[in-house]
């Protein structure tokens, strides 16, 4: 489904901050991208979606990432936006819900059925016809995945989906992101987020892949963590203290 061939990237010619990154994420597969600070992972996402250009190659669905095809890759990707303030703009969580599909070119009533769905899916009908600014944090965040899957995105790209929310919503985040049969890559500094929705791991570290494999395996082995500046997750700290 997303396939990173060599590639490479730096904001400035002599500080690459991307150094020969080379994956493929299956369809259905859920990836958490973790790492440090400036490790490279949000350089990384935008490069994915096409906002960089790189050397190397990016395919998203058999589909290269470059000019003549971003209409059409962007079709297959969906983006949830750690601050759900840039990416919510329009009045209600129906107007911005609706705005994608109308914008493909589909009916009302087509866009109107996607936006009904969607909305079903997560079970947030409530939240349809609510003013965006006066919903939580923690529902405006549900209403931002809503909205992407609205569009009908092959692929959901995350960027810190659990961010500055209380316990009860970063649950409810966490069993939907669970429940999302698209193809998801998630960046996070929440590891135990990462280990309750992610079957795989890969971690970034100064650019480069530092190590890629399951979950579960990446996520205890402290050694490999601490040596890229990260911790076990809490829960598993907690179980290391009791062995």
């Amino acid at each position: 489904m997303i396939v990173c061939e060599n590639v490479c990237f730096g904001y400035e010619r002599e500080t690459p901050v991307l150094r020969d990154i080379s994956f493929h994420i299956k369809p259905g597969e859920a990836v958490g991208l973790i790492g440090a600070n400036g490790a490279g992972k949000s350089t990384l996402m935008k490069a994915l979606l096409g906002l960089l250009t790189v050397q190397g190659r990016i395919l998203v669905d058999g589909e290269p990432v470059e000019k003549a095809t971003l209409a059409r890759v962007r079709r297959k990707l969906g983006f949830v936006l750690q601050n759900s303030d840039n990416q919510m703009f329009m009045p209600t969580v129906y107007e911005d819900m609706i705005f994608a599909p109308l914008n493909y070119g589909l009916s009302r009533p087509e866009a109107e059925a996607r936006v009904d769905e969607a909305l079903r899916q997560l079970g947030l009908e409530a939240l349809k016809h609510r003013h965006n600014h006066r919903i939580s944090g923690g529902e405006k965040r549900m209403a931002a995945i809503a909205t992407i899957l609205a569009m009908r995105p092959e692929a959901v790209l995350m960027d810190e989906p659990t961010s500055a929310l209380d316990p009860y919503n970063r649950r409810v985040v966490i069993d939907i992101i669970r429940g999302l049969p698209q193809t998801k890559l998630i960046t996070s500094h929440d590891l135990d987020m990462i280990l309750d929705t992610c079957d795989r791991v890969i971690l970034l570290s100064g650019g480069q892949i530092a190590a890629d494999g399951p979950a579960g395996e990446i996520l205890r082995d402290r050694a490999l963590l601490e040596k890229h500046r990260l911790e076990l997750p809490l829960r598993l700290q907690g179980a290391a203290r009791v062995g």
